[in-house]
């Protein structure tokens, strides 16, 4: 580092002057280096004294001395030099022959506190306490002998004459305590605001524990040679690493790839040509990778290697760029070489990460997507302008489980479906200019487009919420919607309105049912089911919409449910009524049934508002319950077990979307624990859940349609079933039905 004009900017001298205040209010003596501090502090706070020691050799001891009469700010010189230093009595400090260290490390080994209630803050780059060399390490380990760390502050733009990306570090100490204090670390950011900055670098001061906009306090303090910069112990980050197991799981980056050697432009020049020659290769560098994943095409300024074979790239190697600037909130830049981009090596500029031989396809994939994030580049380390390859290698990584993986291979085949079309549309449109005629030209594009035109128009209308709801929710849902639709269509509001109400109920009621299955599945009781069988037992009113949604609410609060698998469907449907969106219009439309079946009729002149209102809350819900669609309601209908194969031939009707007349569809499974006749739900993992007798798929005796039913009412006279889809109250006919309710906990 080079003498010339350093002066400390105003908002950092008053935050080094609140710690002063904090840790010991009295005046502070400021110690310099020189040359390397060629001009004095910007207005130093009042009786703050400048003392200049033009000796770094002898500048520990100077404020040794200095820290017997008070506080000091101490500002060693950070040159560097190419010897041993004088002082490696440390166990770590083992360094074996000569290397390049700063004139501050013999400093800060000499000072020596003069009690506990010593305190000097000291100026050094931020590499001192980000570090994982060795020397760093050593020097920190030899300061924790004599020293306590109360507070790291870091900052960049503070020291005019310095880069503005360049961070240095502010560390606090205080003379060795029994009990070692916690340890607080404040990252002052020079794009806010400053009076933001120093209000709450005042309040961390204060904090016992916990977090600030821009600071926190480490309790479980780690030993001072592990590093210490912001993002590796600040608690947000480390909430978003273990977040990231909820992927599937975790697994170190050096557990997929292995490192390839690089080129070093300086240290290899005997391999570097001026121009492309037989037996050359182009050198890949880290301006050469692209944000978007791609390598820029060969220019005029390309090197061109003569590389070993250990230097080649081969096709699906990470190539990362290597140099970052300070304070870039981008991920990692990465791209994944191609047969065009070859052949090739890579320069020290990069670093290039080969997949492993038992790794897949999906791993990979997965590995870029998150190495791309911001996150990535934070759990890797921002506090240089490096990437660190052991941190790199280190970083862990998501990785998919069975149900996302599933998922992004339905999603890339639906990309490369779209892609398919897209280019069969470009084909078309090339060729409008191609044919004998304009008459043959016209007559094609309207013929061979028409297919395309459907395609298209087809998945436009996923986008319409009704289009799903009546073509991929569960048949008593589905067909409910599709009612309410053709009243409102109609007009006949007082209709309409009672059908929104009615939509509404068996929403919850279908889900409720389901979720008091697959509880019932997984051994979890939900404390809702108790005024349920006081109904059904009573045999005069059934279970109605406030039970259902009770149901639901339990779902969403239920400790019990979070410990199920995240792939688990209850997962899903305890988000229903989780949102107090959700749970604000499901309260509405209660009301507003209570309101109906206590004869509070609405006004004919009200009932257009009201009509409205009660469908926009419909909605919220319907949006919320989006996730049905992925989970089909089957109704088996014959189960064939192969005895010698162990697999089952499953017959069944998919009862997804508003008609009940479906075709019988087949499928393999390796268990024969299904039941024929019964009702099942089949998860996004294609596992079937059985229903019953939650749910029961029958011909209704009243409309002689196929229905749904759930159990209505339980008199002396026997078990009562009410349709989802009509309303219908039929008696159960099947002998053993009061058992099985009494084994499920509705009886």
């Amino acid at each position: 580092m080079t003498a010339g004009k350093r002066l400390l900017s105003p908002v950092f001298e008053r935050l080094l002057a609140m710690g002063f205040a904090h840790l010991k209010p009295c005046p502070v003596t400021i110690l310099m280096g020189d040359p390397d501090w060629s001009e004095d502090p910007l207005a130093p706070p009042e009786a703050w004294a400048v003392i200049r020691e033009p000796s770094a050799e002898f500048m520990g001891v100077r404020a040794s001395s200095l820290l017997e009469k008070g506080p000091i700010l101490l500002m060693p010189p950070w040159e560097r030099q190419t010897e041993t230093p004088s002082l490696i009595d440390s166990p770590l400090a083992k360094r074996g022959g000569r290397r390049v260290f700063y004139a501050y490390e013999n400093v800060l080994r000499d000072c020596r506190p003069a009690g506990t209630d010593s305190v000097m803050a000291v100026l050094t780059p931020s590499e001192l306490w980000t570090s994982d060399a060795q020397w760093a390490a050593s020097l920190r380990h030899d300061l924790e002998e004599h020293w306590d760390v109360h507070f790291l502050l870091y900052s960049s733009g503070a020291i005019s004459g310095i880069h503005h990306n360049f961070v240095i570090a502010a560390a606090f100490l205080r003379g060795k305590s029994v009990h070692r204090p916690p340890l607080k670390i404040f990252q002052a950011r020079r794009d806010e605001e400053e009076s933001t900055v120093e209000k709450d670098f005042e309040t961390l001061l204060t904090r016992g524990g916990g977090r600030t906009r821009y600071g926190y306090v480490i309790r479980d303090l780690p030993p001072l040679t592990e590093r210490l910069d912001f993002d590796r112990h600040d608690p947000v980050v480390l909430q978003q690493r273990a977040d990231l197991a909820g992927f599937g799981g975790l697994c170190a980056l050096g557990d997929l790839f292995v490192t390839v050697p690089h080129i070093h432009r300086a240290a290899n020049a005997r391999l570097i040509s001026s121009e492309e020659k037989p037996g050359t290769v182009r050198l890949v560098t880290g301006r050469d990778i692209q944000r978007d994943g791609t390598i820029t095409s060969p220019a005029d300024e390309v090197c061109w290697v003569e590389a070993e074979p250990e230097y080649l790239l081969e096709p699906g190697d990470l190539v990362i760029r290597e140099l970052y600037g300070y304070g870039d909130p981008h991920g990692f830049v990465v791209a994944v070489m191609t047969e065009q981009d070859l052949p090739a090596a890579a320069s020290n500029s990069t670093v290039v990460l080969r997949p492993r031989a038992n790794v897949d396809q999906q791993q990979i994939r997965f590995a870029v997507m998150f190495l791309r994030t911001p996150l990535a580049r934070t759990l890797a380390g921002r506090s240089g302008h490096h990437v660190i390859v052991s941190r790199l290698t280190a970083l862990p990584v998501p990785q998919p489980d069975e149900a996302l993986t599933q998922a992004f291979n339905d999603l890339n085949a639906a990309r490369l479906q779209l892609e398919k079309w897209q280019k069969e549309a470009d084909s078309l449109l090339e060729s409008v200019f191609t044919y004998e005629t304009a008459a043959q030209a016209r007559s094609k594009i309207i013929e061979q487009g028409r297919a395309l035109r459907l395609r298209v128009e087809a998945a436009a209308l996923l986008d319409d919420l009704g289009h799903t709801v009546r073509t991929r929710f569960p048949y008593p849902v589905a067909y409910r919607w599709r009612e309410t639709e053709a009243r409102m269509s109609a007009r006949d509001l007082e209709a309409a309105y009672g059908a929104v109400l009615d939509t509404a109920e068996i929403l919850l009621c279908y889900t409720a049912q389901v979720a008091l299955a697959l509880g019932r599945e997984a051994g979890i009781s939900f404390g809702a089911v108790t005024a349920i069988r006081e109904k059904l037992a009573g045999g005069r009113s059934g279970p109605g919409f406030g039970d259902w949604a009770a149901v639901l609410h339990e779902a969403a609060s239920s400790r019990q449910l979070r410990s199920l698998p995240a792939e688990h469907p209850l997962h899903d449907i305890r988000g229903l009524l989780g949102s107090q969106e959700a749970a604000d219009a499901r309260q509405r439309l209660n009301d507003r049934r209570n309101d109906q079946a206590h004869l509070r009729r609405i006004d004919l002149v009200d009932l257009p508002a009201a009509l409205q209102g009660a469908f926009a809350e419909l909605t919220i819900l319907v949006e919320r319950a989006r996730f049905l669609a992925d989970y089909s309601l089957l109704h088996v209908t014959d189960v064939r077990w192969d005895s010698l194969q162990k697999t089952a031939q499953v017959h069944y009707r998919e009862l997804m979307g508003d008609h009940p007349v479906v075709p019988t569809r087949s499928m393999v499974l390796p268990s024969n624990d299904l039941e024929s006749g019964s009702l099942h739900l089949r998860d996004s993992d294609h596992r079937l859940h059985l229903l019953r007798p939650f749910l029961i798929g029958q011909d209704c005796p009243v409309c002689r349609a196929w229905s749904t039913f759930h159990v209505d009412r339980v008199p002396k006279s026997g078990v009562l079933l009410k349709s989802l889809e009509h309303g219908h109250v039929v008696q159960e006919v099947s002998q053993g039905t009061t058992a099985v309710l009494e084994s499920v906990g509705l009886l």
